[in-house]
């Protein structure tokens, strides 16, 4: 009897899969701009063709539309959006054009396939007799706003869910990612014993974010530190949030606004006056030439200092080395500058000896200040305030005190911007987006507005 009811269930399946099959011939889906405004969010179509034997022609089609929740112009949807084929040119400002136009076209395509991926999904798991055009709009909100899980046991403390967060994030962040989030969530835990009262996700709102602002001003943290602890704040929440907790519906108003840091960068005539500075001592002599090395490479630490004479190689008349970005996991070739296989050639083609970090910190700043790099620029550094508590203090300080290992990649940055179109400096970099490369950038608007005045000419 028990296999004969599995067989009855079995036979039952086939069938309405069959059925399926049959009466569902094929789905698709495309995007409209269908609003006579100059900026609008797109509609989706789905088209698809349903046989059946009640039908004339043994078929009908069926079109229904929607609404998302992406947002172009209509001057990129109608004249840009598609377009592949770009002039070829040498100026730096229409290769950046080309650039930025290329990355907002890989990221709408992106979100594009994603909605389009999920409604395909879904039409696919639905009745044909179900679907019509408020189902449609169901399934995009749905995309949007996704349903949340009420019983999933997930903590709703503020320090739980951290920990939670945090150990979850771990396999996919770099290291120092983690150590900053870990070092974000003491901010915030010791803002809760000094209220002395538990937090819970739902009260990060805008009352928290006014009350640990005051508090974290009191204690001296810098206004940059204390925005990244707000946004990282709202980060966590916002996964709470996809995970079914509850959550404060005032995280869209809050808000929070960076100061702009003191950067510093060495020019190029200072690295000149490195480069030519002898040193008896070997680690000061090794930390010199990886100086060298990453001003010239545009690298972060975890990556230049792997790098090793096995990762070069030629190709044609040029020189190029390969490696994989510890942070990003990004496979990179990048060329290899004269000003880098200078300090090769002296050591028969070998990169110097490696340095921890804390000590390459501590030795490039006794070589700037020996290299005469002692210029008063405004800056912060760490000062102790107590016995177990550093604070960032902003004012002028000797140039060569506000060195550390990323002076390098700041430094390649903001040399060659100007130089070298932002397109080909970011591919050496790394950087996704143009924003984040001009992140780097120690130049004033005046500085760019001279640069750019280059190729007028």
């Amino acid at each position: 009897m028990d296999l004969f009811q599995i067989n009855r269930t079995t036979i039952v399946q086939i069938n309405y899969i069959c059925m399926t099959l049959k009466l569902l011939l094929m789905a698709s889906v495309n995007f409209l701009y269908r609003s006579t405004k100059p900026k609008a969010y797109l509609n989706l179509r789905l088209l698809y063709r349903i046989n059946s034997d009640t039908y004339n022609k043994g078929y009908k089609d069926f079109v229904i539309g929607g609404k998302t929740q992406i947002e172009v112009t209509k001057i990129y949807w109608i004249k840009e959006h598609l377009l592949t084929r770009f002039k070829r040119t040498n100026d730096i400002e229409e290769l950046n054009k080309i650039q930025l136009l290329k990355e907002k076209q890989s990221e709408i395509n992106s979100e594009l396939n994603k909605l389009e991926g999920y409604i395909l999904n879904m039409f696919n798991s639905t009745k044909p007799d179900t679907i019509n055009k408020k189902w449609l709009q169901n399934q995009i909100n749905k995309y949007y706003n996704p349903t949340k899980d009420n019983n999933n046991n997930k903590p709703e403390a503020l320090n739980e869910y951290l920990d939670y967060y945090i150990e979850g994030q771990k396999a996919h962040v770099s290291l120092g990612t983690y150590k900053k989030s870990n070092v974000i969530k003491q901010m915030l835990v010791r803002f809760q014993d000094n209220r002395n009262k538990t937090l819970l996700m739902k009260d990060i709102n805008l009352d928290f974010k006014n009350e640990f602002e005051s508090y974290c001003l009191e204690m001296g943290y810098a206004y940059n530190t204390i925005a990244r602890a707000i946004k990282f704040s709202k980060t966590v929440s916002r996964h709470a949030y996809s995970q079914g907790v509850e959550t404060s519906r005032q995280l869209d108003s809050i808000k929070t606004k960076t100061k702009e840091s003191h950067k510093i960068h060495l020019t190029h005539e200072e690295l000149d006056k490195i480069r030519k500075k002898k040193f008896k001592e070997p680690h000061l002599q090794n930390a010199r030439d990886w100086l060298i090395i990453s001003c010239y490479s545009g690298q972060r630490i975890s990556d230049f200092m792997r790098f090793k004479k096995e990762m070069i190689r030629k190709a044609g008349e040029k020189y190029l080395i390969d490696f994989k970005q510890i942070k990003t996991g990004k496979v990179m070739t990048i060329p290899l500058l004269k000003e880098v296989r200078d300090v090769l050639e002296i050591r028969n083609g070998d990169f110097p000896k490696l340095q921890p970090d804390q000590k390459y910190n501590k030795h490039i700043k006794t070589v700037c200040r020996r290299a005469g790099i002692k210029e008063e620029v405004l800056g912060s550094l760490k000062v102790k305030v107590s016995e177990k508590q550093y604070r960032h203090q902003t004012k002028h300080y000797e140039k060569w005190k506000l060195i550390t290992s990323h002076i390098g990649r700041r430094s390649f940055a903001t040399n060659y911007y100007g130089e070298v179109p932002i397109s080909h400096l970011k591919t050496i970099t790394g950087h996704t987006t143009e924003h984040n490369f001009i992140a780097y950038l120690v130049k004033g608007d005046e500085e760019k507005a001279i640069d750019a005045s280059k190729y007028f000419d």
